[in-house]
């Protein structure tokens, strides 16, 4: 009798770890800024001086640090709060405007996920299901850290509403370019319009089986195992620290606050309101002769 007591003490031991099991995840993002420096330098304004010190800022700005805590079922993805340094203010309400900050909720085992986002000073509560990744699972095994982790491929389409996915298109045609040899203080297109969002991009992710939970900075997920590092071409973001059953647990739940709208309602808004931005740009720059315009 007391060996059965012992065994069902054990079990139901077993269980309530399996339940209260939670995870850390530390992750360090970087942006590439090559497409931003490529566009600002089609500005005769810009002096290669203000292009360095430009490009540095943005590395700066786009070089975050988030943290992921995680249990077998939801996680929360949050950037680790940092006091601002004298002159990044601008810098703050850029990475607002990218839809930066804010906490990324997720639950794989219902697949939903909500996220709050201030953009162009307005609050968004984003509630929608999760993507459906496509995941081509590759031999190639690499080490992060002390994990084994196994590489996985997929094609995705663009978010379009992450100001990242855009890419600098240069010049319209051979005419623009004749144009700026005749005028070298003129642009061949307007700074807005030299900008285009492509329709999907290719995402390589590194998962480890050794965590075994279906979870991942950001939106990715539905891999065998903890995501460590996800590359889309541009962006990197990379796991620099785990911490398994943590002594001090974190309560993970879905933010509230916000204007409620789908993921496909969000993005019309910000398309929206670039196109706003876009007309604006032209009428400030007088059809797009002088400064950073053309036609």
């Amino acid at each position: 009798m007391k060996k059965i007591i012992l065994a069902f003490t054990v079990l139901f031991g077993l269980i309530s770890n399996a339940q209260e099991f939670q995870g850390m995840a530390v992750y360090e993002s970087k942006t590439s800024t090559s497409d931003f420096m490529k566009g600002m330098s089609q500005n005769r304004e810009i002096t290669p001086e203000m292009q360095k010190m430009m490009q540095e800022r943005m590395r700066k700005m786009f070089e975050k640090t988030f943290v992921l805590n995680f249990d077998k079922t939801s996680s929360i993805y949050k950037e680790e709060e940092k006091l601002d340094a004298p002159g990044q203010g601008r810098g703050r309400m850029m990475m607002s405007m990218m839809g930066g900050g804010g906490t990324h909720f997720k639950n794989v085992k219902e697949q939903n996920y909500t996220v709050d986002k201030e953009v162009f000073g307005k609050e968004f509560l984003i509630k929608d299901t999760l993507p459906k990744y496509e995941w081509k699972l590759e031999n190639e095994t690499r080490k992060i850290g002390n994990y084994t982790c196994f590489k996985a491929t997929a094609v995705v389409k663009i978010d379009e509403s992450d100001f990242r996915n855009y890419r600098f298109k240069g010049k319209k045609d051979d005419e623009d370019k004749k144009e700026i040899n005749k005028d070298s203080t003129k642009t061949s297109t307007n700074f807005m319009e030299q900008w285009e969002m492509p329709k999907e991009k290719i995402i390589t992710a590194w998962y480890s089986p050794e965590i075994p939970v279906n979870q991942g900075p950001e939106n990715y997920w539905g891999l065998p195992g903890l995501i460590l590092e996800v590359n889309d071409g541009k962006t990197t973001i990379l796991c620099s620290k785990i911490v398994l059953n943590p002594k001090d647990k974190v309560e993970i739940k879905a933010p509230k606050k916000g204007k409620e709208v789908s993921q496909k309602e969000f993005d019309e808004t910000v398309k929206k309101k670039m196109e706003e931005m876009r007309e604006m740009w032209r009428n400030n720059r007088g059809g797009g002769r002088g400064g950073f315009g053309g036609h």
